[in-house]
């Protein structure tokens, strides 16, 4: 009878192994996923630079363009001429001036590693803020 007793019981489940493979498994991949985002991703493929870029376009409701190149030997390019940093430096404080709500928009070539156009996207971004991006739509110039 005792054991038909111990039978018709419920079993009892013990959580707190289950409770520490969950944290453990939780932990794992919050290190992970903490470690991931900050490495930088290398070989990306960027659109190319073309020969018809202009040097001031316009942007979407008539916002004012600044198009920077860079091309796969790291030579800066605006209006069709290579330029220092020094003086994209100052063609970009002079958009930024006479253009309100202008933007600057770097296009660099397809060859080049993630890497080599964060360096100079992040001078630009020293200059103009908020108001630089990196282009990552497809080409036309090829």
């Amino acid at each position: 009878m005792a054991r038909r007793q111990r039978e018709s019981q419920m079993p009892e489940v013990n959580l707190v192994p289950m409770m520490d493979v969950l944290m453990t498994v939780l932990t794992f991949f919050i290190i992970i996923s903490m470690t991931l985002s900050g490495q930088q991703v290398l070989n990306i493929l960027l659109p190319g630079v073309g020969e018809e870029n202009e040097a001031v376009e316009t942007f979407e409701n008539n916002v004012p363009l600044l198009v920077v190149g860079l091309d796969e030997q790291e030579q800066i390019i605006i209006r069709n001429e290579v330029v220092t940093v020094q003086e994209l430096a100052e063609a970009m404080r002079v958009h930024l001036t006479e253009n309100e709500e202008g933007i600057i928009l770097l296009k660099a070539d397809r060859s080049l590693d993630y890497s080599q156009v964060s360096g100079l996207l992040r001078t630009m971004r020293d200059i103009g803020g908020d108001r630089v991006s990196l282009g990552i739509g497809s080409s036309d110039a090829e």
